[in-house]
């Protein structure tokens, strides 16, 4: 029961916070995905042929364009791959995706609670060590100082 046992533990519980932040990183950009695909779902479900849109170009910037034929919706599938489909299929996708990434959430956040778990352990660790040194010292003033 040392102070190098504390050092390591004080480590090991840094390291845990640094996983928890990325992991809170990679969900918050799963969320932005999530968003994305909510909002594509949405302009699908209103959109007809016909229909005029803004339509990004990059930079920024957007053209104003019509939709020749909204049965021709790429989506894209993960891993640089996309799919044409029509427009009810392509709302399909979109619902599968959001799904899919629904429960990539879930699954991070469940890391995170297991990590904050073992962090906690390793923070009770730390007391009883602490808890530890302080008896020691003070049992080690006591026999120091005899009584007179």
């Amino acid at each position: 029961m040392s102070q190098q046992q504390l050092q390591q533990l004080s480590q090991q519980l840094q390291e845990i916070e640094e996983e928890i932040e990325t992991l809170e990183q990679n969900v918050e950009a799963i969320r932005q995905q999530k968003d994305e695909a909510d909002e594509a779902t949405e302009a699908l479900e209103t959109l007809e042929t016909g229909s005029t849109v803004q339509v990004p170009v990059g930079g920024g910037a957007y053209l104003r364009a019509t939709v020749e034929d909204i049965d021709e919706v790429i989506v894209e599938l993960g891993a640089d791959y996309a799919a044409e489909f029509e427009q009810d299929d392509a709302i399909d996708a979109l619902e599968s995706k959001q799904e899919n990434l629904d429960d990539r959430i879930d699954e991070v956040n469940g890391e995170i609670s297991e990590l904050q778990s073992e962090s906690d352990e390793l923070e009770q660790q730390a007391q009883q060590l602490q808890q530890q040194a302080m008896q020691q010292q003070m049992q080690q003033m006591q026999g120091q100082n005899p009584d007179e």
